[in-house]
């Protein structure tokens, strides 16, 4: 990874009651993706962990999150529905040359496994996880 960048306001933000994202905007299927990423953010936030945005040579790294001598890597997609998907979500942290632990999110219905060392996990499975 070539740096971490603190979160900007003019790049993402996170509400701490992810309804007024509805009040204000109304409801939409893109937001589903945005709405997952803020509820896995406040939980990395609410766990201790300081988040940041990992920038990789070509994207982005979802969450990079920092406590004491712990680091995980997080990207968060809804959903992986073709080989396109999957090859952006896992390339950019088999990118990462570390042996912190690195998670793909998702809410499809057989998330779950291992892939060349990324844990990929329901999002439902990390929130209620006590491994962090």
């Amino acid at each position: 990874m070539q740096g971490k960048e603190i979160l900007k306001t003019q790049e993402k933000f996170y509400l701490a009651d992810t309804a007024l994202r509805y009040s204000v905007l109304g409801y939409n299927a893109d937001s589903v993706a945005s709405s997952l990423e803020n509820i896995v953010y406040l939980e990395l936030c609410r766990r201790g962990y300081t988040v940041n945005v990992g920038k990789t040579g070509d994207g982005e790294i979802d969450f990079v999150a920092a406590r004491q001598n712990e680091k995980v890597y997080v990207q968060v997609t809804q959903e992986i529905k073709s080989e396109k998907a999957e090859k952006r979500e896992y390339d950019r942290l088999l990118e990462i040359r570390d042996n912190y632990p690195k998670y793909v999110l998702s809410t499809d219905a057989f998330a779950g496994g291992n892939y060349e060392g990324i844990k990929t996990m329901h999002i439902a499975d990390f929130l209620l996880s006590s491994e962090f």
